[in-house]
């Protein structure tokens, strides 16, 4: 996430998203920098208009934000309530 970060903060002040520069903004932070993932980022974000992106996702329905985070805790309950379930069964053979 943290080369996400830096490449956002090289966008906000106008600079060229490039490795270097990338690797600066790490650096600087104490982040250990992975040249295999600074490289992977780096030609990711080619030809990304990253304002258009940023705008789309802003305009996006609070609803839709909100989405994900919701199913995923519906199934971590589901998921609680049948280990809840199983270690009724277990309470039953022993006792």
């Amino acid at each position: 996430m943290q080369y996400i970060y830096a490449a956002l903060l090289l966008h906000k002040v106008g600079k060229e998203i490039t490795e270097e520069h990338l690797k600066k903004v790490l650096e600087a932070a104490g982040s250990h920098v992975d040249e295999a993932r600074l490289k992977t980022v780096v030609a990711s974000l080619k030809g990304v208009d990253i304002e258009k992106t940023l705008q789309e996702a802003a305009a996006m329905p609070v609803s839709a934000q909100g989405a994900a985070p919701a199913a995923a805790k519906a199934e971590e309950k589901k998921e609680e309530e049948r280990h809840e379930e199983a270690a009724e069964g277990l309470a039953a053979l022993f006792g």
